[in-house]
This record gives structure tokens, sequence and C-alpha cells, in this order.
């Protein structure tokens, strides 16, 4: 089956810890596509205990991701990563379809879908 996300291990890693955090072990990883930000499009990313017939289903290291079938060729090949630094962690995205992106690095847009800019 072709993925169409990239969760690394260090992300996943920090995805189960989360879980186990949150008391949410059994859930799925939601990693999503919506209108909004400065460049037109947003990632969203949480916790899910159901999966619809629209979802795509991946493993990735022991977690469970799903992605909407809309969004999959929005978000196919994106890298996720997660990085440790002396000013915290967090997760890093990488999506080879993004042909701009916004300064704070967590708004996109696509060749294809523009989304909804926001005034930042």
């Amino acid at each position: 089956m072709d993925k169409v996300i990239d969760l690394s291990e260090a992300a996943a890693l920090q995805v189960k810890d989360m879980m186990k955090e949150a008391e949410e072990e059994n859930a799925y990883l939601r990693v999503a596509v919506k209108g909004g930000g400065c460049s037109g499009l947003s990632y969203g990313m949480g916790f899910e205990h159901e999966v619809t017939s629209e979802d795509k289903e991946e493993d990735h290291h022991g977690i469970r991701v799903i992605v909407k079938a809309e969004d999959a060729d929005i978000l196919r090949g994106t890298e996720i990563d997660y990085k440790q630094s002396l000013m915290g962690g967090g997760f890093t995205i990488n999506n080879p379809n993004a042909i701009a992106s916004c300064g704070c690095g967590s708004s996109f847009t696509t060749a294809t879908k523009k989304g909804t800019p926001e005034n930042c």
C-alpha cells in the first residue's frame, strides 16, 4: 500500500508519549489539512477514536495514522519529524507539494489548492 505520509521514529515516540499522557493510547493520530493561515492551508494533528469510510489508515512505528481521502493528494510524501533543541521540542512538517509557505511555517499553498488565506 502506498503511504501518504512518513512519520519518523522520533515523531512516533513523541506521539506515543503524548497519547499516554492524555490517556489516549487506543486512539488514532489524525493528520489533516484545513483552510486558513497566512498562505491559505494549515496542518492539523489530533487524536481520534473512529475511522470513517473516507479515511486512509496507515501504521507508522506502531502509531495508527488516519488521513481523509480528500487530503491525501495534498499530503502525499509529507514527512513529519520531531526535533528537540535547547528551546524545547516540536514537530516539523516537510510537504513536497507545498509551493509557498508563510514565515511561521505552519501555513502553505500547493499548486492545485490555495485554501483560504487569512490576514496575519
